[in-house]
């Protein structure tokens, strides 16, 4: 199945536009799929643009904990997302036409720093 690209002005652009403002980001395919990695190394964020019920969201690794009240609370927003809610990922829809742009880009930051390397943190930190 071939993914729609991400378009200029979509939900997904401004996704990835937040990751790629962290240092050492690189975005590149996996699993079908455009994902940003921090240090070009660590997975933080994937597109899913097919992968939960043909909808388009993102997959974002989370802090402990984070995941079970996001989904409880808001679940026309946040998801415990395939292969990856296991480890307390949390998934974000983008299809909707409330999306909750502070909360996201707090997700992506916070996801960011659950995988840097260290040495990327304290000088993002520094900054």
């Amino acid at each position: 199945m071939q993914r729609a690209a991400i378009r200029d002005g979509s939900p997904l652009a401004r996704v990835r536009d937040l990751c790629l403002a962290f240092p050492a980001t690189e975005q590149r395919e996996s699993h079908g799929e455009p994902c940003w990695f921090a240090g070009g190394k660590k997975l933080f964020v994937m597109a899913a643009q097919a992968h939960h019920d043909d909808r388009t969201a993102v997959w974002l690794a989370a802090p402990e904990g984070v995941q079970a009240p996001l989904v409880s609370g808001e679940p026309a927003r946040y998801f415990r997302p395939p292969y990856v809610g296991h480890r307390g990922w949390v998934g974000a829809y983008l299809d909707i036409d409330d999306i909750d742009w502070p909360h996201v880009e707090a997700l992506v930051e916070d996801a960011w720093r659950c995988v840097a390397p260290k040495r990327l943190l304290a000088a993002f930190d520094a900054c």
